[in-house]
């Protein structure tokens, strides 16, 4: 029936097709997962020969050709003996001798008929099966492969064993394709064809069929296309919007199609219940795809123009409702640059993402170079050159194995994965690795990791510039811009959006990008891996310190335990690593993405595009391979809000503070400054001691005192050594950077909680990096801006931590000498500002201070310096406002008090009051810490404890911190920090009594969700969905024999233990990101510059009183929200139903789950308004507002009352 538009047939073979073999619907869950790592494999495979099928070549490499199958023989009118032989094989075998295809033609020419003859039986056996089974069952033959996916760790029985073995072999026939352009779509379709025999035919789904039809309608074989739409209607599916898509992107490419066809397949869309609309706002073309439907649609309704969807009828969260319906005040603050200026920054961006990498100079680089610095340069340089050729030598030699593998069967293989790039940017890719790799090592699976990720990012940005997407993404951006060189009153994401609804022509930005399978990107990586061990030599004796000379690797791997688990370790040798430190290399590539952008980032208008032009960046970060998360989103119709907050906080432009930046690079030459947090090069690092430990003159104890310091000197060599080139890579950025003006493109972590995009250099980093970072825009400072900017040096110093903000600002008066001294003479002078907790933050505030001072009008003075705004204990505020807990509410300054309070100090003294009494009944290890019971004691295990740190969690802090007492005696240090963890706990538990209950609440219902076989979820108030990605581990061997550890398959159970223990930080982490999201959205809308740093909000001095009071309103409207309400009513319906009604989920729900639903989705929330008044004031630990500002949120408590 589908396919009466392709083919006239007769009646006979229409009611043949109408009997489709439907799948049972029984164990849907698994059924899906199988088809999406099916079809996640496929389209790996596929995708990369589309753009070779129109011109019959594959890059720089020529293939054999492989058999053609019966249906691509009949298609050419020929028979398989009257195919032409290919003559050409790849070039990277002419100079290798070892090819039998080239030396002996008359073996290649037997082994063809033999194939052929092969061939013919299965063809045989094909009629046969047909005649016998109908329409139920196609015949195929089955292959053992190498296995791309997980097989269960846990007991299974024979049957499901049995199921999963055909869903691997189903994956790897289908996918494994020989990479040729001529043979490619008919050994596809043969692999397909070999799918659907037997049992194989359930775990296959229209989205594969449709790959199939996506090749053939390159080609224009509508033909071919009919006898897909055959197998998927005998297979029982229905053709969905791909299949359509296809069909008609044949019918479009081929002009002399008749417009009765086209009117068939349209109505044959509509009986199918899909409009043609849909194939424009939910297909996602390539190339020329859209117009060729769009061609093919207008032979026969002229007229037709796609319909496009607007967002008039958007529903969104009730939190931010009025926020998009009433906009009347709202104004979006523009860019403070022409449109040519953007126009210029996005023709660099865009140059460097298509470079894929960029190479910098080191801030080293500036250090005089002595002369065995240049021998050793020049040494490298010439390794380097050598590895070059070597690499790409064994490369081409293993690619043509793996060529001969895959043109012999199916059987699945990584060939297609390493034909994506040129073989030389494959060798780029492995030399940048080596180069990067810490001198100490680098763990096998997170190599391989980032190799693969390498290679997918570069092929990504290879495929869009084949897709055409550049043009497009050129055109769009050049109208985009205009939106950000003027004030406006629509969102970026509105405009981004509208301007893709109005450029049709060509493919869409959005939807076309997919990830290659974990196990995929770590097959490709550990690939690369091994060709790096076995190939990159150097002579023994390159250093002359070797008796006999002799090629030894510069890699090894080797195995080493994490906790008590073996990992691989892949390790440099001493030689390598001793040239590499003494060449002090004066450049450093670093890919595109690590930059920050040098034009505003595009915004997130789809979770499948945004952030940079053409690297591809996911919206969420997620655990490696996880999958779920992405599945969640594609469903939810309401992420507008947090998209929103994305691009606001990704549109703030930055530049580098270049005095403060100077600074620092000299003492970072000269020999670091472990007091300034700058790390010392490593001929500071302590000497490893030699030893033999063989030698009979050392004792037992003595040999086991050496062996420690050893262990003890490389650990503490290996640490000097990442502190100093992760300290190499920011400044060396941040210098790269000094002239420019850059932004950060911002994604989100599983939780919600935002994180700039560039790894290295951000404002997410250390003191350092947030040191040289200011605002591009600069305002005035105004009235106040010149007291926040006192009161904001005197929080980074740590000094006057209980004090009012007048008494701040009065001890910032007082010491104005010292802020003067230090920003005039900061290494000479006084050093007043190297005793501050932030010293660099410090002193950047004391130079931005004193040029404020010496203006002539301070208010008039432009000042582009970011003041911060800290939560108190933020996790601890929330849990306050959830629990309506009055008595934390105080301890968190939720409650309005004449001077800020401080949590820590609050717990501190608890804690004491406790040991005291302790110590009076004569406990020893009580009157033993008489004395030492401090703030910073406690600090981060009261910081920890909302984010579900444990007793053995909280004893290891409470531990490090008495270590650094010296007079503490080392002999009390465990029994004195478990104790001192236990009167912690007692003392949070006394303060905040609702926070032990909600929590013990969270933790049960994540266990009993658990325990039932499903993974934690939950929606935010601005409607992002959540979803714990914790499983139980299972191994997993790549197809290099190599060992891994994967604990996020949604095929294995959920881990309990992770689940219930992370449900309550992670469900605080998310309401905290919320909180922020929200604040950003209404600081954006009321003009003002914004950025955070989780619960530390930054902006100008001139808009911090703004801010608060936006901070404190969403404060407000957020925890108005009926929040434990909201999550217990999900949990009741996404857990507890199934068919159940709504009347009968109260008695299926778990005893205890429905008891504290009732405690705490009844008692929290009735009766409690007055109490909402009470912490309605959102204090910060360095602030404290004025009896004033607390009336303002008064009064809007009282209108949302």
């Amino acid at each position: 029936m589908c396919v009466q538009f392709l083919c006239a047939e007769s009646n006979l073979t229409l009611q043949r097709r109408k009997l489709s073999f439907f799948i049972p619907k029984t164990n849907d869950d698994k059924k899906r997962r199988l088809e999406q790592s099916l079809v996640d494999v496929l389209e790996a495979r596929i995708q990369q020969l589309q753009s070779d099928v129109v011109d019959v070549q594959h890059a720089k490499v020529q293939f054999v050709s492989a058999p053609s199958s019966r249906t691509a023989s009949t298609l050419s009118g020929k028979s398989p003996k009257s195919q032409p032989q290919a003559k050409d094989v790849p070039k990277s075998s002419k100079s290798n001798a070892s090819s039998k295809c080239m030396e002996k033609p008359s073996r290649e020419k037997k082994n063809k008929l033999k194939k052929e003859q092969h061939l013919q039986k299965i063809q045989t056996k094909v009629k046969e099966s047909k005649a016998s089974k109908g329409s139920q069952m196609l015949p195929g033959t089955s292959h053992e492969i190498i296995s791309s996916t997980a097989k269960k760790t846990a007991p299974i029985n024979e049957k499901k064993k049995s199921r999963e073995k055909l869903s691997e072999e189903i994956r790897a026939a289908v996918s494994s394709t020989s990479a040729t352009a001529a043979g490619t779509a008919a050994l596809s379709q043969k692999a397909l064809e070999e799918a659907e025999e037997g049992m194989r035919r359930r775990h296959l789904n229209t989205d594969i069929y449709n790959i199939m039809m996506r090749v053939w309608s390159k080609q224009g074989k509508l033909d071919q296309i009919g006898h897909i739409f055959i197998l998927l209607q005998e297979a029982g599916l229905k053709p969905n919007l791909g299949s359509y898509s296809a069909a008609l992107e044949c019918m479009g490419r081929n002009t002399n199609c008749l417009p009765e066809i086209i009117t068939r397949c349209l109505n044959q869309m509509e009986e199918d219940g899909l409009s043609v609309d849909d194939l424009f706002s939910r297909c996602a073309f390539r190339q020329d795809e859209q117009d060729l439907v769009l061609n093919a649609i207008r032979v026969v309704q002229p007229q037709y123009q796609p319909t496009l969807t607007t967002n008039g009828d958007q529903q969104y969260p009730s939190v931010v409702e009025n926020y998009y319906t009433q906009r009347t005040e709202h104004r979006y603050p523009k860019l403070h640059f022409t449109k040519q200026e953007l126009q210029e920054r996005f023709t660099q961006q865009l140059s460097m993402e298509e470079a894929c990498t960029v190479t910098i100079d080191s801030v080293e680089a500036s250090k005089p170079a002595t002369e065995n610095v240049d021998k050793m340069r020049k040494l490298l340089s010439e390794l380097r050159a050598q590895w070059h050729k070597t690499l790409l030598q064994a490369f081409k030699e293993k690619k043509m194995i793996l060529f001969k593998t895959s043109s012999k069967n199916l059987r699945s293989n990584l060939y297609p994965y390493i034909c994506l790039l040129n073989d030389s940017e494959y060798v780029d890719i492995m030399l940048q690795s080596v180069t990067k790799m810490p001198l100490s090592g680098e763990s096998l699976m997170i190599l391989a990791q980032d190799l693969g990720d390498r290679v997918y990012t570069k092929y990504s940005v290879r495929l869009k510039q084949q897709n055409h997407m550049v043009q497009k993404i050129s055109s769009i951006y050049s109208s985009y811009i205009d939106i950000l060189a003027k004030d406006t009153e629509v969102l970026p994401r509105e405009r981004w959006c509208e301007l893709e609804a109005e450029h049709t022509a060509g493919p869409i930005l959005k939807g076309v990008e997919f990830s290659w399978p974990y196990i995929v990107t770590l097959q490709v990586g550990t690939f690369l891996v091994d060709l790096m061990v076995k190939n990159l030599k150097i002579n023994s004796d390159v250093l002359g310190s070797a008796h006999d000379r002799k090629l030894i690797p510069i890699l090894y791997h080797m195995y080493t335990f994490r906790c008590t688990r073996q990992v691989g370790f892949i390790k440099p040798h001493p030689i390598y690593t001793q040239i590499l430190q003494d060449a002090m290399d004066t450049k450093l590539t670093f890919d595109s993405y690590v930059i920050p952008t040098l034009c505003p980032p595009v915004p997130w208008a789809s979770i499948k595009f945004g952030a940079y032009l053409l690297t591809p960046t996911k919206i969420m970060r997620t655990m490696e391979g996880a999958t779920q998360h992405e599945a969640l989103l594609e469903k939810s119709q309401n992420l507008q809000p947090v998209m929103d907050s994305l691009n606001q906080l990704g549109n703030c432009a930055w530049k580098v503070n270049k005095p403060v930046l100077d600074i620092i690079i000299s003492i970072f030459n000269d020999k670091g400054s472990v007091k300034l947090d700058i790390p010392p090069p490593m001929s500071e690092a302590p000497k490893i001691p030699h030893f033999n430990p063989q030698d009979p003159s050392y004792m037992a104890t003595e040999k086991a005192q050496m062996r420690k310091e050893v262990v003890d000197a490389k650990k503490k060599w290996g640490e000097m050594h990442s502190l100093r080139m992760d300290a190499l890579y920011k400044l060396s950025i941040a210098n790269y950077m000094r002239d420019q003006v850059f932004w950060f493109p911002h994604n989100m972590d599983f939780r919600g909680r935002i994180y700039p995009c560039p790894p290295h250099f951000n404002h997410l980093g250390s003191d350092v990096s947030r040191a040289i970072l200011l605002f591009a825009e600069g305002k005035p400072l105004g009235p106040k801006g010149l007291d926040w900017l006192k009161i904001h040096l005197v929080n980074l110093t740590g000094l006057k931590k209980r004090s009012a903000l007048q008494g701040r600002l009065d001890y910032a008066n007082s010491v104005m000498e010292d802020i003067l001294d230090s920003a005039d003479n900061p290494l000479n002078g006084k050093k007043w500002w190297m005793d501050a907790d932030e010293r660099w933050q410090a002193l950047a505030c004391c130079m931005e201070i004193a040029n404020a001072v010496r203006s002539p009008d301070p208010e008039q003075f432009i000042s582009h310096f970011p003041v911060h705004q800290d939560g108190s204990c933020n996790g601890l505020q929330h849990y306050a406002a959830l629990g309506r807990d009055v008595i934390g509410a105080t301890s968190v300054n939720l409650m309005p008090c004449d001077l800020p309070q401080d949590v820590y100090s609050g717990v501190a003294q608890q804690v004491e009051e406790l040991r005291a009494r302790d110590a009076e009944k004569g406990q020893k290890i009580a009157q033993v810490l008489e004395g030492l019971i401090s703030r910073k004691m406690v600090k981060q295990t009261v910081m920890t404890v909302v984010y579900g740190v444990t007793r053995y969690g909280g004893r290891l802090q409470i531990e490090k911190r008495l270590k650094e007492i010296n007079e503490f005696p080392k002999d009390y240090i465990w029994v004195a920090s478990r104790y001192l963890v236990l009167l912690v706990f007692s003392a949070l538990k006394e303060m905040f009594t609702g926070t032990r209950e909600i929590q013990d609440w969270l933790t049960e219902s994540a266990r009993l969700i658990s325990k039932s076989g499903h993974t934690v979820e939950w929606v935010t108030p601005l409607g992002l969905p959540i979803i714990q990605p914790y499983h139980r581990k299972r191994n997993q061997v790549v197809s290099t024999n190599i060992n891994f550890q994967i604990g996020h398959d949604v095929k294995e159970r959920p881990d309990t233990v992770k689940q219930k223990n992370a449900f309550p930080p992670n469900f605080i982490h998310s309401l905290d990101s919320t909180h922020m999201m929200l604040t950003s959205l209404h600081c954006y809308s009321a003009g003002l510059t914004f950025v955070s740093v989780h619960d530390c909000y930054w902006t100008h001095p001139l808009t911090v009183d703004t801010m608060n009071k936006i901070c404190r309103e969403q404060f407000v409207a957020l925890h108005s929200q009926p929040i434990l309400q909201d999550l217990s009513t999900f949990l009741l319906r996404k857990f507890c139903t199934g068919p159940i009604k709504m009347k009968q989920m109260e008695s299926q729900t778990p005893p205890h789950l429905k008891t504290n639903t009732t405690q705490y989705g009844q008692l929290l929330f009735e009766n409690l308004l007055f109490s909402m008044l009470l912490f309605f004031c959102y204090r910060l630990e360095k602030h404290n507002f004025s009896l004033c500002n607390v009336n303002i949120v008064t009064a809007v408590v009282l209108i949302l009352i």
